[in-house]
């Protein structure tokens, strides 16, 4: 036989040394793996950068690589975010928007050891002490979430993992090999957050995870891990434990052995590095670090599989979600590989290599496997043959896919014999209901029977709870019966979608067959569902065409087949509302449509539908011309007027609508929709008719832009319409910006001597051509000028109106004008009059006259009118243009004599008086009014210096016209002086510059004679401050010299700021080329007034580096300090230093050059020289200094020197420290016990832990620090001493260490009273029995607790924890220690300690004084054997909460107690689900249980109970007591009347019989009963069946069979008897005659007689004739008209009314009527074999005929 396939397939997927990556950053330290999104690589460099690589495991390629230098980085489980971290400084990046999220860093104290992500928004950090969860939400900083056990002391955490709850966390870390030959030792802290404790387990990896167990109905939190005890030689085996739970005993399995390989040695240091849980297939993967993986059941903890992945060690593991797999990352050599489920093989490989049955059906079961088909069968086939049908059901129920879930097994089951209760078939499917929910054959066979009984609500009941697959046939099933619950049924089908869209159909529900259609991808019949759909209600139909055109996808209809389906039945309104809601859109392709719509409404009779339709203008794309068609011939004017392209068409119609005079206003927006080429076109035709002119001018008006007015002028003018020309452009002009309106406006109104109009036109308006008005008006000669004069003062026409007044000689306007209407005109009009050569004195009266300013006039401002002035200057400018300027000298003159101050005016007599030489330099000097730009500019061509007199005047403003000036004509001096004097740097720059070819020039005169001239050193600092920003220090120092140096009697020569200039400029020229470099150092020595310090700092500058000047500078001026720090910060001479601090011997040099020699690291040179500076200030580098190198006995001379000066805690400490470093404790002593202010518990603390305990001792014993001194005993082993100060510190942590201390050393005795002082505190008492325990001293920690419980203070932990020690080591006195303490006692934490130990009487009784009852109850059930105990259970039972205790109460006792079982009923009965007792006592014991509840059944019957019914009736047929059945059966209804009917029928004794053939009439099933009576000749019981049944053919049949087949005819008599009322009469006499037993039919024959006779009898009462009454007879002139004869009766229900008309309903017609009608059925003339009787012919009687009651008697 071949070898099975192995479980598990591993490859490798891909390594990362291809993508790049080197080997030595494939770590536990550089490479981290959080889950199957991405493996984050920390790649370093040799030059200390670094960068980080992330790779995508699905593609095997690197997503991203980033520089970035970090100590540990980590991608997020879902790939979005990394974490990066520098030592304790942490932050989050969001690889999506490449943004920085948060960032944070730790404390010092708190280095980070290991982190990683524990969900896709939080990081898990586990520092030295702690562990804290970080979010990257909000702003939050990482929280402590609890402190790390002291078991992890001295590990590598490896692992850090939190349950889905966040109520559980693991740390895992190893540490070193507890000998040669052993694996690390693994750590592992387990912390619950919900109770604020951790244990301590000894194991290397492991994980959380969830799942459902067996028996549960709720997932439960499982905590798996791979544990290692090498001391108590136990093999790492896996451990599975429930954590959390509350109720009931947790769940544990393991530990379960790993299989080492055994040829491998190095298979002995193995160790787990790794746990994953696949969540799909709920098993176990363990990876150990050589590569070996090792595959177990979460459930049962059996081992599956091991196999090698890798030869190179495994560091690190993820689950791969999509396979449920593992990845495994190896170091070093980086191989990925992925471990997958072999899900065909994994099956076979148990069954055939494990041989594990059981395991290998546990595991198809629940992961639906193939490969244990074989062993289902032939278990299931066992099972049926045995006849336990409970067990083939559960065999069934948990094969897996359809190995015996079919039709098949369906039909076994109902084959199979009902042993009584529920039927096998219904047993199977309560079973897999149990499990799961039916597949699609179950649900429909299960259906049937419901369906078939009318329980409907039991189908929704299993459909609500998922119990039943849906499908077609079960919708078809269910239909029948209830129709909604059908929909149900098809709706979840997911593929029935015909009968869904059915039965929204039937149901009036269409608005959803649309979605349901679109959701599902399916297309049903639209065109049959709409058209059944019109014919039975339009509106529906309406709103389901929207949706079928209105689907988001395209239209599932289309919208013109829509519509034949609409008129097809002529529904017009309903297509127009749809068709209006299609096309809501207005597509362009839907314009035929648009028609349609139109089209049919208009020839369909609604043209006012029309109407409102295109009121909405909702419509565009249609066919208009047609439409506009059908309006006209509809009357509806408007709309095909606005309809209609064709002009032509638009007049014809229009000449309707312009008739009526309501309609203009139509017609006036009608226009502007027109073309202005159609409007104008149709304003025409309008205007033909005289009436139509106001209607014209007002669309004119209107539509006056759009149409184009001058064409609608030449309109009118073409017309002659004088008025509606006039009229038009007045109502236009105010507002029109067309020239042309305006000019014509002015010409109409000129025309016809509107002259106001025309002034107000010319003023007003800013549109017209002023020169064509201008022109008009001058042509026109108006006899009013005031239109020409306005024209030509707005557009400055002014030299034309002079022109033209003064040749029409009105010279009266032109001074009207001047002074009245434009002063400022009056310029341009001198200028016209002198080109016209008028009168020199009129030309002068008009100047005189005229209005000027006092001033100069403000600037122009926007908004602001401008005065209305003659302006000076603009006078002056036109005379001046004519050379005629000195005209007005005497008229200047007399202005400034009256004080004007007009530029011009003074420009002017400037300019005079320069020409004629009259004193021109005096009045440039003096006048303040001109403008020296205009004066300047016109003096350099007459004289330059003129020019420069009033450049100069203008104080700067001209400055640049000065420099010209005197450089074009060689005026240096003047220039050097106006520079000196103006003290203006930036004319400075202008002038020095190397763009200015004059500068040598210029810069002699300034030397030469400009500077030696002024006294004033303002202008000699600008001067010079003006050389040094031109960068001329070589100009600048000759010139500084000749000030300084070389005029030693000038004022100058002692100036300090030149001094300081003058060694400046020397400065920054030493490093020139052409200077040279004693220079400075010549100026230093021989100048004294200069400023030392600012001078030499300069010269300390980076640039200038002059430091030998710097140090001479601070000698000179005797600043030994700064001298020294020259010598020593830039000079750098530490002997030269020191010499110079020996020399002049002051203190802060001697400070400065001992800090130089600390840095140095002179220490002892640098402590003799602060020494001798009497320095402590730098102390705090002195100490550390020192005590970096040990040099204690300095440090102790510097500090004993700083104490004398200083009273500072630190020197008093360190000094205190540095003693006992040299071991001077005597000394120490003295200090300490003398006047101090050092920290002496800060130095105990030290000495402490460097080892110093003798220091520690004397230190903390100064200060009375009894713990610390406690502690320091300890480590001298003086125990006894040690437990004296503890109890005067009396410290808990004390005591903790002390005792710790004494049980190491075996010292109990003193530890037992430590540790009575521990366990008083309740956090610590756990801590103190751990320690006990783990060295192996548990009955030392007895003795300690029980002489701790005798104490007043005892709590209520160390009654608790002594029972738990009694749980481990002395059972016995268990029970009697809960008994006493129970009030004291933690109920949970001892009854977890009972339950790991075992003890079930003791949880029992916690249980119950605890108020759990329902643990008490399960664990007395689960633990009988030791925990039950009758009376107490029955006490119990009925105070629990879970219901579903009382049925397990009962299983339990039908088990182990049957005896009592009717008693514990008898307790329960008022709180038990009846139906559910009865199936669990079937269950457990079949027909026995009942049996023996058979009391408990016949007390809770009174119910009516379905179930109970039942169960009793079983018993009863099994006891053959057909009495108290029929009994039963008469007392109670709810009961399966046919399947006990169906079991009765076959029994052997026949009243049991009967009662079936009684069941069957109650069920309406006569013919069932009858037959069954007939078989045990109940000829009785078959005749009242017949009877009741009322049934014809039954009762018939049973007469027939009475004769036939028994020849009975006593039973013949009886039947006719009892079924008289069912019994044809012909056919009782046709079975007597045949059968010759008329006698016995006689009695029925007589008796049908009868009845006949009396119902005849009845008949002739009711219809005997009336008496006749002669007024009744009718009057012949009644008929005249009718029936097309005049005086003919009218034909009425009583023929007899007219005797003369013979022919009756069978006879001939009547006149006016069709002839030969015949009568109702009857022939003419009567009834054949009825002579004298025809109802309707001739002989018929004379009377009248009761429509109503003929043919009664038949």
């Amino acid at each position: 036989m071949a070898a099975a396939a192995a479980p598990l397939n591993v490859r490798q997927v891909f390594n990362l040394p291809s993508l790049g990556i080197a080997a030595s950053a494939i770590s536990i330290r550089s490479t981290t793996m959080v889950s199957e999104k991405g493996i984050c690589v920390r790649e370093p460099k040799p030059d200390g950068s670094g960068s980080i690589a992330i790779v995508d495991p699905a593609t095997g390629r690197i997503t991203t690589r980033k520089p970035l230098n970090a100590d540990a980085a980590v991608l997020s489980p879902d790939g979005k975010c990394i974490a990066v971290r520098a030592k304790n400084a942490m932050q989050v990046f969001n690889l999506e928007i490449s943004k920085k999220v948060k960032s944070h860093k730790m404390a010092e104290s708190e280095a980070i050891q290991y982190w990683t992500w524990i969900n896709n928004t939080t990081l898990g950090v586990v520092t030295t002490a702690s562990v804290y969860h970080w979010s990257i939400e909000g702003a939050a900083d990482p929280a402590k979430r609890f402190d790390r056990h002291e078991s992890l002391a001295g590990t590598q955490i490896i692992n850090y993992n939190v349950s889905a709850d966040s109520n559980w966390m693991m740390v895992v870390g190893v540490k070193k090999p507890a000998g040669p030959g052993q694996p690390p030792q693994g750590c592992m802290q387990l912390y619950s957050a919900e109770r604020g404790g951790s244990q301590a387990i000894s194991a290397h990896a492991g994980t959380f995870c969830t799942a459902r167990l067996e028996g549960r109905t709720e997932s439960s939190m499982l905590c798996v891990f791979v544990e290692h005890k090498p001391a108590a030689g136990e093999k790492p085996g896996v451990r599975v434990i429930e954590v959390g739970r509350t109720g009931g005993a947790p769940h544990r399995i393991g530990p379960f052995a790993l299989p080492l390989p055994a040829g491998d040695a190095a298979a002995a240091t193995d160790f787990a590095v790794a746990v994953d849980v696949s969540k799909k297939h709920e098993l176990v993967y363990v990876t150990t670090k050589l590569g070996y993986q090792y595959l177990f059941d979460l459930h049962t903890g059996g081992v599956i599989y091991r196999t090698r992945v890798a030869e190179s060690p495994v560091f690190t593991t993820a689950c791969h979600e999509g396979t449920g797999g593992v990845i495994a990352l190896t170091a070093a050599t980086g191989q990925v590989m992925l471990s997958t489920l072999n899900a065909e093989a994994l099956v076979p490989y148990i069954r055939t290599t494990l041989r594990n049955q059981s395991l290998a059906l546990k595991l198809a079961s629940r992961l639906g496997l193939a490969g244990a088909d074989d062993v289902y069968k032939e278990e299931f086939d066992k099972l049926v043959a045995a006849g336990n049908v409970e067990g083939a059901a559960e065999m069934a129920a948990t094969s897996p896919g359809t190995v015996l879930r079919n039709a098949e097994t369906i039909a076994m089951f109902q084959r199979m014999p009902s042993t009584g209760g529920q039927p096998p078939v219904m047993k199977y499917f309560s079973t897999v209901m149990k499990r799961g929910r039916l597949n699609r054959i179950e649900s429909v066979e299960i259906a049937k029977p419901a369906m078939a009984q009318g329980r409907a609500t039991l189908i929704e009941k299993w459909l609500d709870e998922d119990k039943l697959e849906c499908s077609a046939e079960l919708g078809d099933l269910v239909q029948s019966y209830d129709p909604k619950l059908a929909l149900r049924v098809f709706q979840a089908s997911g593929d029935s979608h015909e009968q869904v869209i059915s039965c929204f159909a039937s149901s009036g529900e269409y608005d959803k067959i649309v979605p349901y259609a679109r959701e599902h991808h399916f297309e049903p019949n639209y065109t049959f569902l709409l058209q059944n759909l019109v014919h039975r209600n339009p509106k529906a139909a309406q709103e389901l065409a929207g949706q079928l055109v209105k689907n988001p996808g395209g239209p599932l209809l289309q919208i013109d087949a829509i519509v034949d389906i609409f008129m097809q039945f002529h529904r017009l309104q309903e297509c127009t509302s749809f068709l209006l809601d299609a096309l809501s859109e207005d597509r362009k392709e839907q314009g035929y449509l648009q028609t349609r719509l139109l089209e049919m409404n208009l020839v369909g009779g609604a043209p006012q539908v029309v109407d409102a339709i295109l009121s909405t203008d909702s419509l565009h794309h249609f066919d208009a011309h047609h439409i506009a068609t059908l309006c006209e011939r509809s009357s509806l004017y408007k709309r095909a007027m606005e309809l209609f392209k064709d002009v032509a068409d638009v007049k014809r119609c229009m000449r309707y609508v312009a008739a009526q005079p309501a309609n203009h206003d139509y017609l006036v927006k009608f226009f502007g929709n027109l073309a202005p080429e159609d409007g104008l076109s149709c304003l025409n035709e309008l205007l033909q008719a005289k009436q139509n002119e106001s209607l014209v001018v007002t669309i004119a008006t209107t539509y006056s832009e759009e149409m184009d007015a001058e064409e609608l002028i030449k309109m009118f003018e073409a017309h002659k319409s004088v008025n509606g020309l006039f009229f038009f452009l007045g109502a236009i002009v105010n507002t029109s910006k067309n020239p042309a309106v305006h000019f014509k406006y002015i010409q109409a109104a000129a025309r016809l001597n509107k002259l106001a109009e025309v002034e107000r036109v010319c003023r007003d308006s800013t549109v017209y051509d002023p020169e064509e008005v201008r022109d008009f008006l001058i042509d026109a000669k108006l006899d009013d000028p005031r239109g020409l004069i306005q024209v030509c003062d707005r557009f400055g026409f002014i030299e034309d109106l002079t022109r033209y007044l003064y040749k029409q000689k009105l010279n009266r306007f032109i001074e009207v004008y001047v002074q009245r209407v434009s002063p400022k005109g009056c310029p341009r009009v001198v200028g016209a009059l002198l080109d016209l050569d008028a009168d020199e004195s009129f030309i002068k009266s008009i100047i005189g006259m005229v209005p000027t300013a006092s001033g100069p006039l403000p600037p122009p401002t926007e908004g602001v009118e401008e005065p209305n002035v003659c302006k000076i200057g603009e006078l002056v400018e036109e005379v001046e243009k004519r050379n005629r300027l000195r005209m007005l000298q005497t008229w200047l003159e007399q202005k400034v004599t009256e004080g004007n101050t007009d530029p011009f005016l003074h420009n002017s007599i400037g300019k005079i008086y320069v020409t004629i030489n009259k004193d021109p330099q005096a009045f440039l000097k003096e006048n303040r009014f001109y403008d020296p730009v205009v004066l300047g500019k016109f003096c350099e061509k007459l004289d330059p210096y003129f020019a420069f007199l009033a450049y100069k005047r203008a104080g700067g403003e001209c400055d640049e016209q000065l420099l010209e000036v005197t450089s074009a004509n060689g005026l240096f001096k003047d220039q050097a002086r106006y520079l000196v004097e103006k003290r203006d740097t930036e004319l400075w720059a202008r002038v020095l510059s190397d763009d200015n070819d004059k500068r040598d020039e210029l810069i002699e005169q300034v030397t030469g004679t400009a500077l030696p001239e002024t006294k004033d050193p303002d202008m000699v600092s600008v001067t010079v401050k003006a050389f040094m920003e031109a960068e001329l220090p070589e100009h600048l120092i000759g010139l500084l010299e000749k000030l300084v140096l070389h005029n030693t009697n000038s004022d100058f020569s002692s100036n300090a700021n030149l001094q300081n200039l003058l060694i400046l400029t020397a400065i920054r020229c030493t490093h020139s080329e052409t200077s040279k470099p004693e220079r400075a150092m010549e100026y230093i020595r021989r100048l004294d007034g200069y400023d030392g310090p600012k001078i030499a700092a300069i010269a300390l500058k980076p640039e200038y580096q002059l430091f030998e000047e710097a140090f001479t500078i601070y000698k000179k001026f005797e600043m030994h300090v700064e001298a020294a720090d020259v010598l020593l910060d830039h000079i750098e001479s530490l002997d030269r230093a020191m010499e110079y601090a020996e020399r002049v011997d002051v203190k802060e040099v001697w400070s400065h050059v001992g800090a130089r020699q600390l840095d140095a690291l002179m220490v002892k040179e640098a402590v003799d020289s602060y020494v001798r500076a009497s320095d402590s200030s730098n102390y705090l580098q002195v100490i550390e200094a020192s005590s970096t190198q040990g040099a204690w006995e300095d440090l102790v001379r510097f500090l004993t020197m700083a104490r004398k000066e200083i009273k500072d805690r630190v020197v008093d400490t360190e000094l205190v420290y540095a003693l006992a470093q040299a071991n001077r404790l005597a000394d120490m002593e003295v200090l300490v016990t003398g006047p101090n202010v050092a920290e002496i518990q800060v130095v105990g603390d030290r000495c402490y832990d460097q080892g110093l305990f003798e220091a520690a001792r004397v230190l903390f014993a100064s200060i009375s620090n009894n713990a610390m001194l406690a502690l320091a005993l300890v480590q001298l082993s003086r125990f006894r001493e040690a437990v004296d100060s503890a109890k005067k510190a009396n410290s808990i942590r004390t005591w903790k260490e002390v005792n710790v201390a004494c049980v190491r050393a075996k010292e109990f005795r003193l530890a037992q009273q430590c540790g009575l002082h521990i366990i008083q505190s309740p956090d610590h008492l756990e801590e103190l029995i751990l320690h006990y325990e783990s060295h192996g001293h548990s009955e030392e920690i007895i003795k300690l607790l029980e002489t701790g419980i005798g104490n007043e203070e005892a709590h209520q932990g160390v009654f608790t924890e002594l029972a738990v020690l009694y749980s481990k080591y002395r059972p016995e006195k268990l029970m009697e220690h809960i008994s006493i303490f129970k009030s004291r006692l933690n109920f949970s934490r001892v009854l977890r300690a009972c339950e790991a130990g075992r003890h079930w009487a003791e949880a029992t009784f916690l249980y119950i004084e605890d108020g759990d009852r329902d643990s008490a109850v399960t664990t007395m059930i689960e633990h009988s054997p030791t925990a039950f105990s009758h009376e107490r259970f029955l006490e119990v039972v009925t105070e629990v909460r879970n219901t579903e205790l009382y049925y397990r109460a009962i299983e339990f006792y039908l088990a182990e107690h049957h005896t009592e079982l009717n008693k514990l009923l008898q307790v329960l009965t008022p709180k038990l689900d009846h139906s559910r007792v009865v199936h669990v006592l079937k269950k457990k014991a079949d027909d026995a249980g009942l049996r023996l509840a058979l009391p408990y059944l016949r007390d809770v019957q009174k119910n009516d109970i379905t179930a109970i019914n039942d169960a009793v009736h079983d018993i009863l047929i099994d006891e053959e007591d057909y009495e108290g059945l029929q009994q039963s059966i008469d007392d109670y209804e709810r009961f399966d009347a046919p399947e006990l009917a169906r079991r009765l029928e076959r029994h052997d004794l026949l009243e049991f019989r009967r009662i079936a053939a009684c069941l069957y009439k109650r069920l309406k099933r006569f013919e069932q009963s009858i037959e069954l009576s007939k078989e045990d000749s109940m000829f009785k019981d078959a005749i009242d069946t017949a009877a009741a049944s009322g049934s014809r053919d039954l009762a018939e049949g049973l007469l027939r069979w009475f004769v036939e087949s028994k020849s009975d005819s006593e039973a013949f008599t009886a039947c006719l008897y009892t079924c008289s009322g069912l019994v044809r009469p012909d056919v009782a006499l046709e079975v007597a005659w045949r059968f010759r037993i008329m006698d016995s039919a006689m009695p029925f024959i007589i008796q049908t007689v009868r009845d006949f006779q009396t119902r005849l009898d009845a008949i002739d009462e009711r219809t005997k004739p009336v008496e006749k009454d002669d007024s009744a007879a009718v009057d012949p002139a009644m008929g005249m008209g009718m029936g097309g004869h005049a005086g003919q009766a009218m034909l009425l229900a009583n023929f007899a009314a007219n005797p003369d008309q013979h022919a009756g309903y069978g006879g001939a017609a009547a006149p006016g009527y069709a002839p030969g009608m015949p009568g109702y059925g009857g022939h003419p003339g009567g009834m054949p074999g009825h002579p004298g009787a025809a109802y309707g012919g001739y002989g018929a009687p004379q009377q009248p005929v009761d429509v109503y009651t003929m043919g009664g008697a038949s």
